[in-house]
Protein backbone atom coordinates (compact mmCIF):
# COMPACT_ATOMS: atom_id res chain seq x y z
CA UNK A 1 0.00 0.00 0.00
CA UNK A 2 1.19 3.34 -1.09
CA UNK A 3 2.35 5.85 1.81
CA UNK A 4 0.25 8.97 1.67
CA UNK A 5 2.14 12.09 0.42
CA UNK A 6 1.98 14.82 3.19
CA UNK A 7 3.84 18.01 4.22
CA UNK A 8 5.24 18.59 7.20
CA UNK A 9 3.79 21.71 9.50
CA UNK A 10 7.20 23.05 9.11
CA UNK A 11 7.38 23.17 5.48
CA UNK A 12 3.31 23.96 5.26
CA UNK A 13 4.65 27.37 6.92
CA UNK A 14 7.75 28.01 4.68
CA UNK A 15 4.76 27.70 1.73
CA UNK A 16 2.30 29.56 3.11
CA UNK A 17 5.67 32.41 3.84
CA UNK A 18 7.37 32.67 0.20
CA UNK A 19 4.08 32.81 -1.24
CA UNK A 20 3.18 35.79 1.20
CA UNK A 21 6.39 37.15 0.45
CA UNK A 22 6.10 36.78 -3.94
CA UNK A 23 1.45 38.57 -3.29
CA UNK A 24 3.26 41.27 -0.73
CA UNK A 25 5.72 42.25 -3.28
CA UNK A 26 3.65 41.76 -6.56
CA UNK A 27 1.38 43.76 -5.28
CA UNK A 28 3.58 46.20 -3.07
CA UNK A 29 2.33 49.92 -2.29
CA UNK A 30 -1.56 48.78 -2.92
CA UNK A 31 -4.18 49.15 0.12
CA UNK A 32 -6.06 46.73 -1.54
CA UNK A 33 -3.96 43.83 -0.81
CA UNK A 34 -4.39 44.62 3.12
CA UNK A 35 -8.33 44.33 3.26
CA UNK A 36 -7.76 40.53 1.75
CA UNK A 37 -5.23 39.04 3.34
CA UNK A 38 -5.21 40.84 6.93
CA UNK A 39 -8.15 38.78 7.90
CA UNK A 40 -6.39 35.84 7.37
CA UNK A 41 -3.52 36.84 9.84
CA UNK A 42 -5.93 38.40 11.90
CA UNK A 43 -8.59 34.80 12.50
CA UNK A 44 -4.97 33.06 12.88
CA UNK A 45 -4.23 35.25 15.71
CA UNK A 46 -7.20 35.34 17.22
CA UNK A 47 -7.64 31.79 16.86
CA UNK A 48 -4.46 31.30 19.24
CA UNK A 49 -5.43 33.87 21.74
CA UNK A 50 -8.60 31.85 22.27
CA UNK A 51 -6.83 28.64 23.05
CA UNK A 52 -3.97 30.44 24.96
CA UNK A 53 -5.48 31.25 28.19
CA UNK A 54 -7.56 27.83 28.70
CA UNK A 55 -4.83 26.02 28.37
CA UNK A 56 -2.61 27.90 30.91
CA UNK A 57 -5.16 27.91 33.25
CA UNK A 58 -5.80 24.31 32.80
CA UNK A 59 -2.36 23.20 32.43
CA UNK A 60 -1.31 25.08 35.39
CA UNK A 61 -4.16 24.09 38.04
CA UNK A 62 -3.31 20.71 37.32
CA UNK A 63 0.56 20.70 37.42
CA UNK A 64 0.15 22.86 40.91
CA UNK A 65 -2.58 20.44 42.00
CA UNK A 66 -0.67 17.03 41.37
CA UNK A 67 2.72 18.86 43.12
CA UNK A 68 0.71 20.43 46.15
CA UNK A 69 3.38 22.18 47.21
CA UNK A 70 3.58 25.22 48.57
CA UNK A 71 7.07 25.83 49.91
CA UNK A 72 8.46 23.74 46.58
CA UNK A 73 6.20 26.93 44.37
CA UNK A 74 7.94 29.23 45.78
CA UNK A 75 11.29 27.90 45.48
CA UNK A 76 10.31 27.10 42.09
CA UNK A 77 9.16 30.84 41.75
CA UNK A 78 12.71 32.87 43.46
CA UNK A 79 14.93 30.51 41.19
CA UNK A 80 12.71 31.47 38.08
CA UNK A 81 12.71 34.96 38.76
CA UNK A 82 16.90 35.00 39.33
CA UNK A 83 17.77 32.99 36.41
CA UNK A 84 14.85 35.39 34.34
CA UNK A 85 16.85 38.47 35.68
CA UNK A 86 20.65 37.00 35.04
CA UNK A 87 19.54 36.16 31.29
CA UNK A 88 17.82 39.26 30.66
CA UNK A 89 20.60 40.96 32.10
CA UNK A 90 23.30 39.25 29.93
CA UNK A 91 21.60 39.81 26.51
CA UNK A 92 20.95 43.68 27.79
CA UNK A 93 24.66 43.81 28.06
CA UNK A 94 25.09 41.69 24.60
CA UNK A 95 23.45 44.45 22.82
CA UNK A 96 25.20 47.20 24.38
CA UNK A 97 28.55 45.39 23.37
CA UNK A 98 27.60 44.49 20.26
CA UNK A 99 26.05 48.39 19.33
CA UNK A 100 29.11 50.28 20.67
CA UNK A 101 31.41 47.65 18.78
CA UNK A 102 29.85 47.96 15.25
CA UNK A 103 28.16 51.38 15.69
CA UNK A 104 25.23 50.42 13.66
CA UNK A 105 23.85 54.71 13.59
CA UNK A 106 27.12 56.29 12.94
CA UNK A 107 27.28 58.15 9.44
CA UNK A 108 23.49 57.74 8.72
CA UNK A 109 21.69 60.44 7.13
CA UNK A 110 18.38 60.52 8.67
CA UNK A 111 17.07 63.01 5.73
CA UNK A 112 17.18 59.74 3.70
CA UNK A 113 14.64 57.71 6.18
CA UNK A 114 11.33 57.75 6.19
CA UNK A 115 9.48 57.90 9.27
CA UNK A 116 6.62 55.99 10.77
CA UNK A 117 3.63 56.42 13.03
CA UNK A 118 4.73 55.79 16.68
CA UNK A 119 1.29 57.96 18.43
CA UNK A 120 0.11 54.77 19.47
CA UNK A 121 3.16 53.68 20.92
CA UNK A 122 3.57 57.05 22.63
CA UNK A 123 -0.33 57.12 24.07
CA UNK A 124 0.97 53.67 25.81
CA UNK A 125 4.16 54.70 27.18
CA UNK A 126 2.56 57.10 29.02
CA UNK A 127 -0.03 55.22 30.79
CA UNK A 128 2.67 53.07 31.72
CA UNK A 129 5.10 56.03 33.09
CA UNK A 130 1.67 56.75 35.47
CA UNK A 131 2.53 53.37 37.29
CA UNK A 132 4.25 53.62 40.71
CA UNK A 133 7.29 51.58 41.31
CA UNK A 134 5.12 48.56 42.75
CA UNK A 135 2.10 48.82 40.47
CA UNK A 136 3.19 45.33 38.73
CA UNK A 137 2.78 43.16 41.45
CA UNK A 138 -0.15 45.21 42.62
CA UNK A 139 -1.72 44.19 39.03
CA UNK A 140 -0.34 40.10 39.84
CA UNK A 141 -3.35 40.45 42.40
CA UNK A 142 -6.61 40.46 39.92
CA UNK A 143 -9.68 41.56 41.28
CA UNK A 144 -11.68 39.90 38.55
CA UNK A 145 -10.42 36.48 37.15
CA UNK A 146 -12.95 37.34 34.16
CA UNK A 147 -11.74 40.27 33.14
CA UNK A 148 -7.75 39.37 33.35
CA UNK A 149 -9.23 36.58 31.36
CA UNK A 150 -10.82 38.71 28.66
CA UNK A 151 -8.18 40.82 28.83
CA UNK A 152 -5.17 38.11 28.81
CA UNK A 153 -3.27 39.74 31.49
CA UNK A 154 -0.99 36.65 32.03
CA UNK A 155 0.58 37.50 35.02
CA UNK A 156 -2.79 37.74 37.04
CA UNK A 157 -4.25 34.17 34.96
CA UNK A 158 -0.52 32.60 36.34
CA UNK A 159 -1.41 34.02 40.06
CA UNK A 160 -4.95 33.26 40.32
CA UNK A 161 -3.84 29.85 38.43
CA UNK A 162 -1.38 28.68 41.51
CA UNK A 163 -3.97 29.92 44.10
CA UNK A 164 -6.48 27.50 42.81
CA UNK A 165 -4.12 24.83 42.52
CA UNK A 166 -3.14 25.17 45.61
CA UNK A 167 -6.28 25.16 47.28
CA UNK A 168 -7.39 22.01 44.70
CA UNK A 169 -4.25 19.90 46.58
CA UNK A 170 -5.32 21.14 50.62
CA UNK A 171 -9.16 20.13 50.28
CA UNK A 172 -7.75 16.09 48.97
CA UNK A 173 -10.25 14.23 47.90
CA UNK A 174 -12.88 16.19 47.78
CA UNK A 175 -10.83 18.07 45.04
CA UNK A 176 -10.67 15.27 42.77
CA UNK A 177 -13.04 15.82 40.32
CA UNK A 178 -12.21 19.22 39.86
CA UNK A 179 -8.76 17.94 39.35
CA UNK A 180 -10.19 15.81 36.78
CA UNK A 181 -12.43 18.52 35.05
CA UNK A 182 -8.99 20.38 34.38
CA UNK A 183 -6.95 17.33 33.23
CA UNK A 184 -10.07 17.04 30.73
CA UNK A 185 -9.98 20.94 30.03
CA UNK A 186 -5.75 20.46 29.58
CA UNK A 187 -6.45 17.39 27.18
CA UNK A 188 -9.36 18.96 24.93
CA UNK A 189 -7.10 22.43 24.56
CA UNK A 190 -4.26 20.91 23.44
CA UNK A 191 -6.28 18.85 20.35
CA UNK A 192 -7.86 22.05 19.50
CA UNK A 193 -4.40 23.44 19.46
CA UNK A 194 -3.66 20.86 16.56
CA UNK A 195 -6.72 21.35 14.71
CA UNK A 196 -5.45 25.19 14.92
CA UNK A 197 -2.14 24.88 13.61
CA UNK A 198 -3.96 23.25 10.76
CA UNK A 199 -4.88 27.31 9.50
CA UNK A 200 -1.45 28.06 10.57
CA UNK A 201 0.26 28.51 6.67
CA UNK A 202 -2.69 30.44 5.45
CA UNK A 203 -2.47 32.80 8.77
CA UNK A 204 1.07 33.01 7.68
CA UNK A 205 0.33 33.96 4.06
CA UNK A 206 -1.96 36.65 5.48
CA UNK A 207 0.40 38.23 7.72
CA UNK A 208 3.85 38.26 6.34
CA UNK A 209 1.68 39.24 2.57
CA UNK A 210 0.54 42.27 4.34
CA UNK A 211 3.87 43.50 6.01
CA UNK A 212 5.75 43.03 2.42
CA UNK A 213 3.23 44.99 0.63
CA UNK A 214 3.45 47.37 2.92
CA UNK A 215 7.19 48.08 3.60
CA UNK A 216 8.53 46.08 0.84
CA UNK A 217 12.32 45.64 0.66
CA UNK A 218 13.38 48.89 0.39
CA UNK A 219 12.54 50.22 3.72
CA UNK A 220 15.41 47.65 4.54
CA UNK A 221 17.93 49.11 2.65
CA UNK A 222 18.84 52.18 4.77
CA UNK A 223 18.64 50.58 7.89
CA UNK A 224 20.39 47.10 6.39
CA UNK A 225 23.20 47.86 8.82
CA UNK A 226 21.29 47.89 11.92
CA UNK A 227 19.08 44.76 10.68
CA UNK A 228 21.88 42.55 9.79
CA UNK A 229 23.78 43.62 13.53
CA UNK A 230 20.34 42.85 15.65
CA UNK A 231 19.93 39.44 13.74
CA UNK A 232 23.92 38.70 13.90
CA UNK A 233 23.50 39.29 17.41
CA UNK A 234 20.65 37.28 18.21
CA UNK A 235 22.26 34.40 16.13
CA UNK A 236 25.08 34.40 18.72
CA UNK A 237 23.31 35.12 21.79
CA UNK A 238 21.41 31.91 21.30
CA UNK A 239 24.30 29.62 20.12
CA UNK A 240 26.69 30.95 22.45
CA UNK A 241 24.69 32.36 25.43
CA UNK A 242 21.85 30.51 25.59
CA UNK A 243 24.10 27.21 23.65
CA UNK A 244 26.75 27.81 27.00
CA UNK A 245 23.70 27.64 29.57
CA UNK A 246 22.26 24.39 27.73
CA UNK A 247 25.59 22.67 27.81
CA UNK A 248 25.72 23.36 32.12
CA UNK A 249 22.52 21.77 32.48
CA UNK A 250 23.52 18.63 29.54
CA UNK A 251 20.94 19.73 26.82
CA UNK A 252 22.58 20.50 23.62
CA UNK A 253 21.31 24.00 22.10
CA UNK A 254 21.13 22.39 18.42
CA UNK A 255 18.80 19.59 19.79
CA UNK A 256 16.64 22.17 20.84
CA UNK A 257 16.08 24.11 18.30
CA UNK A 258 15.71 21.23 15.70
CA UNK A 259 12.68 19.69 18.34
CA UNK A 260 11.23 23.12 17.87
CA UNK A 261 12.04 23.70 14.12
CA UNK A 262 8.03 23.87 13.84
CA UNK A 263 7.28 26.21 16.34
CA UNK A 264 10.49 28.74 15.54
CA UNK A 265 9.41 28.86 11.94
CA UNK A 266 6.13 29.58 13.21
CA UNK A 267 7.19 32.35 15.93
CA UNK A 268 9.44 33.50 12.62
CA UNK A 269 6.25 34.17 10.44
CA UNK A 270 3.53 35.70 12.96
CA UNK A 271 6.02 37.64 14.95
CA UNK A 272 3.94 36.11 17.93
CA UNK A 273 5.03 33.83 20.67
CA UNK A 274 1.50 33.35 21.75
CA UNK A 275 1.32 31.23 18.50
CA UNK A 276 3.58 28.61 19.94
CA UNK A 277 3.09 29.16 23.17
CA UNK A 278 0.42 25.22 23.70
CA UNK A 279 2.71 23.57 21.73
CA UNK A 280 6.18 24.67 22.93
CA UNK A 281 4.83 23.56 26.12
CA UNK A 282 3.67 19.93 25.29
CA UNK A 283 7.41 19.54 23.85
CA UNK A 284 9.16 20.82 26.94
CA UNK A 285 6.83 18.26 28.98
CA UNK A 286 7.57 15.54 26.77
CA UNK A 287 11.38 16.22 26.67
CA UNK A 288 11.25 15.21 30.29
CA UNK A 289 10.56 18.46 32.12
CA UNK A 290 7.22 18.35 34.97
CA UNK A 291 4.40 19.26 33.76
CA UNK A 292 4.10 22.03 36.87
CA UNK A 293 7.55 23.60 36.02
CA UNK A 294 6.68 23.98 32.42
CA UNK A 295 3.25 25.18 33.00
CA UNK A 296 4.44 28.00 35.39
CA UNK A 297 7.91 29.00 33.94
CA UNK A 298 7.24 29.63 30.38
CA UNK A 299 3.99 31.66 30.75
CA UNK A 300 5.75 33.40 33.34
CA UNK A 301 8.92 33.98 30.99
CA UNK A 302 6.56 35.35 28.36
CA UNK A 303 6.53 38.44 30.83
CA UNK A 304 9.83 38.19 32.89
CA UNK A 305 12.04 36.41 30.22
CA UNK A 306 12.22 38.21 26.88
CA UNK A 307 15.74 37.44 25.79
CA UNK A 308 15.44 39.00 22.37
CA UNK A 309 13.37 41.54 23.19
CA UNK A 310 16.15 43.48 25.54
CA UNK A 311 19.16 42.66 23.21
CA UNK A 312 17.13 44.13 20.66
CA UNK A 313 16.12 47.54 22.88
CA UNK A 314 19.80 47.70 23.89
CA UNK A 315 21.07 48.08 20.45
CA UNK A 316 18.50 50.10 18.98
CA UNK A 317 18.63 52.79 22.01
CA UNK A 318 22.64 52.71 21.11
CA UNK A 319 21.09 53.29 17.11
CA UNK A 320 19.25 56.45 17.84
CA UNK A 321 22.02 57.70 20.04
CA UNK A 322 24.42 57.34 17.06
CA UNK A 323 22.63 58.20 14.74
CA UNK A 324 21.83 61.49 16.02
CA UNK A 325 25.58 61.99 17.14
CA UNK A 326 25.02 61.54 21.23
CA UNK A 327 27.50 59.95 23.10
CA UNK A 328 26.93 57.90 25.85
CA UNK A 329 29.59 57.65 28.65
CA UNK A 330 30.08 54.35 30.02
CA UNK A 331 27.70 55.49 33.32
CA UNK A 332 25.18 56.82 31.19
CA UNK A 333 24.85 52.89 29.51
CA UNK A 334 25.17 51.46 32.92
CA UNK A 335 22.11 53.53 33.63
CA UNK A 336 20.42 52.92 30.12
CA UNK A 337 21.12 49.24 31.15
CA UNK A 338 18.98 49.37 34.98
CA UNK A 339 16.74 51.20 33.46
CA UNK A 340 16.06 48.48 30.90
CA UNK A 341 16.03 45.46 33.63
CA UNK A 342 13.15 47.37 35.23
CA UNK A 343 10.87 48.64 32.61
CA UNK A 344 11.43 45.17 30.48
CA UNK A 345 9.49 42.95 33.14
CA UNK A 346 5.89 42.91 33.72
CA UNK A 347 4.10 44.16 30.62
CA UNK A 348 4.61 41.69 27.66
CA UNK A 349 0.90 41.83 26.82
CA UNK A 350 1.07 45.50 25.65
CA UNK A 351 0.89 45.70 21.88
CA UNK A 352 4.62 46.69 20.52
CA UNK A 353 6.29 45.99 23.87
CA UNK A 354 9.42 46.86 22.88
CA UNK A 355 8.46 49.95 21.66
CA UNK A 356 6.81 51.38 24.40
CA UNK A 357 10.10 50.08 26.64
CA UNK A 358 12.36 52.09 24.50
CA UNK A 359 9.85 55.40 24.79
CA UNK A 360 9.77 54.80 28.60
CA UNK A 361 13.66 54.23 28.63
CA UNK A 362 15.67 56.75 26.27
CA UNK A 363 14.60 59.92 27.91
CA UNK A 364 16.34 58.82 30.79
CA UNK A 365 19.46 58.92 29.43
CA UNK A 366 19.03 61.89 26.96
CA UNK A 367 18.07 60.34 23.80
CA UNK A 368 15.46 61.66 21.19
CA UNK A 369 12.65 59.23 21.45
CA UNK A 370 11.40 60.75 18.59
CA UNK A 371 14.40 58.68 17.01
CA UNK A 372 12.00 55.56 16.87
CA UNK A 373 9.96 56.47 14.30
CA UNK A 374 13.27 55.89 11.97
CA UNK A 375 12.96 52.41 12.53
CA UNK A 376 9.31 51.82 12.80
CA UNK A 377 9.15 51.01 9.36
CA UNK A 378 11.55 47.79 9.62
CA UNK A 379 10.44 47.27 13.16
CA UNK A 380 8.29 43.94 12.31
CA UNK A 381 11.34 42.30 10.41
CA UNK A 382 13.33 42.71 13.50
CA UNK A 383 10.40 41.67 15.81
CA UNK A 384 10.54 37.90 13.69
CA UNK A 385 13.80 37.62 15.31
CA UNK A 386 13.43 38.73 18.47
CA UNK A 387 10.20 36.36 18.79
CA UNK A 388 12.46 33.55 17.78
CA UNK A 389 14.75 33.99 20.51
CA UNK A 390 12.18 34.44 23.62
CA UNK A 391 10.78 31.64 22.59
CA UNK A 392 14.20 29.85 22.55
CA UNK A 393 14.95 30.87 25.87
CA UNK A 394 12.04 30.76 27.66
CA UNK A 395 11.47 26.67 26.53
CA UNK A 396 15.29 26.46 27.67
CA UNK A 397 14.68 27.98 30.63
CA UNK A 398 11.54 25.53 31.68
CA UNK A 399 14.83 22.65 31.15
CA UNK A 400 17.20 24.35 33.25
CA UNK A 401 14.14 24.75 36.20
CA UNK A 402 13.63 20.84 36.13
CA UNK A 403 17.32 20.10 36.05
CA UNK A 404 17.93 23.11 38.92
CA UNK A 405 15.00 21.51 41.21
CA UNK A 406 16.71 17.93 40.25
CA UNK A 407 12.89 16.83 38.57
CA UNK A 408 14.49 16.59 35.18
CA UNK A 409 13.15 13.43 33.25
CA UNK A 410 16.40 12.07 31.59
CA UNK A 411 14.42 8.46 30.50
CA UNK A 412 12.06 10.64 28.87
CA UNK A 413 14.30 12.86 27.14
CA UNK A 414 15.82 9.41 26.11
CA UNK A 415 12.81 8.23 24.70
CA UNK A 416 12.08 11.51 23.15
CA UNK A 417 15.09 11.31 20.89
CA UNK A 418 14.51 7.46 20.05
CA UNK A 419 10.85 8.25 18.98
CA UNK A 420 12.50 10.92 16.70
CA UNK A 421 15.42 9.83 15.27
CA UNK A 422 15.11 12.44 12.64
CA UNK A 423 16.44 15.33 15.09
CA UNK A 424 20.22 13.48 15.78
Amino acid sequence: MKKKFRLSLATQILVGLTLGIIVGGIFYGSPKIETYLQPLGDIFLHLIKMIVVPIIISTLIVGVAGTGDMKQLGRLGGKSLLYFEIITTVAIVVGLLSANLFQPGAGINMNELSQGDISKYVATTEEVKHEGPFDIIVGIVPTNIIQAMSEGDMLAIIFFSVIFGLGVAAIGERGKPVLDFFQGVADTMFWVTNLVMKFAPIGVFGLIGVTVSKYGFASLIPLGKLAILVYATMLFFIFVVLGLVAKFTGISIFFLIKVLKDELILAFSTASSEAVLPRVMMKMEKLGAPKDIVSFVIPTGYSFNLDGSTLYQAIAALFIAQMYGIHLSIGEQITLMLVLMVTSKGIAGVPGVSFVVLLATLGTVGIPIEGLAFIAGIDRILDMGRTVVNVIGNSLASLVMAKWEGRFDSEKMKNYFKDNKNLA
